[in-house]
């Protein structure tokens, strides 16, 4: 694994993906899609033809490409409409809830 690879594998939060690669970003668009976005950013980078292969200068220049696709893609667009995660996919972005479902489970409780 690449020294970039290990440093980046300590990293716990979006900011610090985005901070680090330099990619400016709305704190706001962060707040609701920080998530999808290190997903995006993971998709992309697996989709990169020869990163394992890379020297660390060269997978740094992709990654802060691809971090920078994966935040544009939801700074006009939404989480369902990018349907990064299965839920998404799933259900097309919405989420159905019965009536009956409703009512079974509030006489439960």
């Amino acid at each position: 694994m690449s020294d970039l690879l290990k440093y980046m594998s300590t990293f716990s939060a979006a900011e610090e993906f985005l901070d680090y690669f330099q990619v400016s970003y709305d704190q706001a668009v962060v707040n609701v899609n920080r998530l999808h976005i290190l997903k995006r950013f993971n998709q992309y980078l697996r989709a990169t033809p020869g990163t394992a292969e890379m020297d660390d200068g060269t997978l740094h220049g992709v990654c802060k490409e691809t971090l920078n696709k994966a935040y544009s893609d939801f700074v006009n667009s939404t989480a369902a409409q990018e349907r990064v995660f299965k839920v998404f996919q799933d259900t097309d972005g919405k989420q159905h809830v019965s009536l009956d479902s409703m009512r079974s489970a509030l006489s439960s409780r």
